[in-house]
């Protein structure tokens, strides 16, 4: 087995059908859309008998975090043949790609998961519960006049991508920097388009991505909402509601720092009365994204909170146990750490501190806010004086942390 670079000539093929034995490419349309994706990213691939039996491809990004923007490598995609299952290879190429990743400055690594449990053995911890809505658009409670919207083609990937940078950000979310993967994403959707506004500089202000339609009356699939402002938000809540007459159920990630069903007439009876139907609505959960710092103190560096507490932090980092090299090999290891105004960590140890033992995944989450010290004691690998972990509940109190972008 090699993990190495991908390379066109020579691995091209191979990677193709990778991805069409996992079942993510199953047409030319999905095979233009790879293609496209494989520009906005760094691919590495696992050699086994001289060919490419699984992919791992990441891309630059930033995540905000309390409004500080933060270099990270996003993982879109990890991807194992049928003939290299069980190998460890889809371990070891994305333990690789975080390396990397972390040689290059990128703080932070983020990834969607397959499953929960996998990546959690290179040290990433799960988010918070993403809420996936799905209602009858004609029941929004927008009464309001809308322009007329402009339609949006893959065609217009590039002032697209440019819009959902441009969008209005809170804690936590991310941005991708490749307009490739904007344009891939707009690809692989199955009958996508697009309805949104163009301000006076001919940019795209605020916009919705649809991945398709499933018949004639829905349910309508988002794929992504990009706004700016209040206006703009309620405006394209009033389009969704413009398409009610005909389409019985939209479904969509619920936007960050929003409570949707605040602007639905009569939000339990519609679950209670469509349960059965297809077009029913409902409001469910789920956590399907992960982290992971690889930059310590460059993250704490961006952590600026009214009070400070300070104690030793042993941190362990699983990630070491798929790189063979001494080049970097994660973050573990025993620090003396700072949260307050000018956030740090430093090497070292402070007997006359309180101690705080975590797993890089469950001080990652800790960090970014997904829970609280108390909670991830209850349920990850953190633990510590009871009441260390309520000061730190006390003093680390951040925003719900949502990427508001699919990967």
């Amino acid at each position: 087995m090699k993990i190495r670079k991908y390379n066109q000539e020579k691995d091209k093929e191979a990677v193709l059908r990778v991805f069409k034995e996992v079942g993510w490419v199953r047409s030319e349309k999905d095979e233009k859309a790879l293609n496209v994706f494989m520009n906005g990213c760094e691919t590495i691939v696992a050699e086994i008998r001289g060919e490419a039996e699984a992919v791992v491809q990441s891309t630059p990004g930033r995540i905000s975090y309390l409004g500080e923007e933060l270099d990270i490598s996003v993982i879109i995609a990890v991807v194992v043949s049928r003939v290299a299952r069980k190998m460890k290879l889809a371990s070891k190429a994305t333990a690789q790609a975080v390396k990397n990743a972390a040689l290059k400055g990128k703080k932070l690594s983020i990834l969607g998961m397959f499953e929960q449990g996998f990546y959690n053995r290179l040290g990433f911890g799960t988010g918070v519960y993403e809420h996936i809505i799905s209602f009858d658009p004609g029941k929004l409670l927008i009464n309001r006049e809308i322009n007329i919207p402009e339609r949006i083609s893959t065609d217009d990937w590039g002032k697209v991508h440019q819009g959902r940078l441009n969008r209005l950000r809170t804690h936590g979310s991310c941005n991708i920097l490749s307009a490739e993967i904007t344009r891939g994403e707009m690809l692989w959707s199955e009958n996508g388009f697009g309805l949104g506004y163009f301000n006076e500089s001919g940019d795209l202000s605020h916009h919705i991505w649809f991945d398709g339609i499933e018949g004639e009356h829905g349910p309508l699939h988002i794929s992504w909402i990009s706004y700016q402002n209040r206006e703009q938000f309620l405006e394209l809540m009033a389009l969704l509601k413009s398409l009610g007459d005909q389409v019985h159920a939209v479904e969509m990630v619920e936007p960050p720092a929003i409570q949707l069903q605040d602007l639905i007439h009569q939000p339990m009876k519609n679950i209670n009365i469509s349960k059965n139907s297809k077009y029913k609505s409902k409001n469910s959960a789920c956590a399907y994204w992960q982290l992971r710092v690889n930059d310590l103190n460059g993250c704490l560096n961006a952590t600026h909170l009214p009070e400070s507490i300070t104690f030793n932090l042993i941190l362990n980092d699983p990630i070491e146990n798929f790189l063979d090299d001494e080049e970097w090999s994660g973050i573990g290891g025993k620090y003396v750490v700072d949260l307050g105004p000018f956030s740090y960590a430093e090497k070292g140890y402070d007997d006359s501190l309180p101690t705080l033992t975590a797993s890089v995944g469950a001080f990652s989450r800790l960090w970014l806010g997904v829970l609280p010290a108390t909670g991830l004691a209850m349920t990850d690998e953190l633990s510590g004086p009871q009441e260390l972990l309520k000061e730190l509940d006390r003093v680390l109190r951040l925003p719900a942390p949502r990427p508001d972008w699919n990967f």
